[in-house]
């Protein structure tokens, strides 16, 4: 019976959690759609993460960053060109008026 090499676990950074968060509140349709992200600071963020993620974002072209009182920052962005494609509505992206859970 061979024997099979055991499982490399991969931990994540940090900043890759932050930057896959961040990355995925950006591109979440509604988002895509409005043009516009609140992204909310969570406990488990690092200052240095949150600072490396807030830099990285800061030198991107097109984005507006708004640093909010309560420690959110709020980025928008415009559409490249006409050609952009858009996200089509659908009554499962709704817009609710209760705070993001995060």
């Amino acid at each position: 019976m061979a024997k099979s090499k055991p499982a490399v676990k991969h931990v994540v950074s940090g900043l890759e959690r932050l930057g896959l968060r961040v990355s995925a509140m950006i591109n979440h349709p509604i988002a895509q759609e409005q043009r516009w992200v609140t992204i909310h600071r969570l406990d488990s963020d690092g200052d240095m993460e949150w600072d490396e993620v807030m830099s990285l974002i800061s030198e991107t072209d097109g984005i507006e960053m708004t640093f909010n009182d309560d420690g959110s920052v709020t980025l928008r962005w415009e559409a490249s060109s006409e050609d952009d494609p858009q996200v089509q509505e659908r009554e499962e992206f709704t817009l609710m008026d209760e705070p993001a859970p995060f």
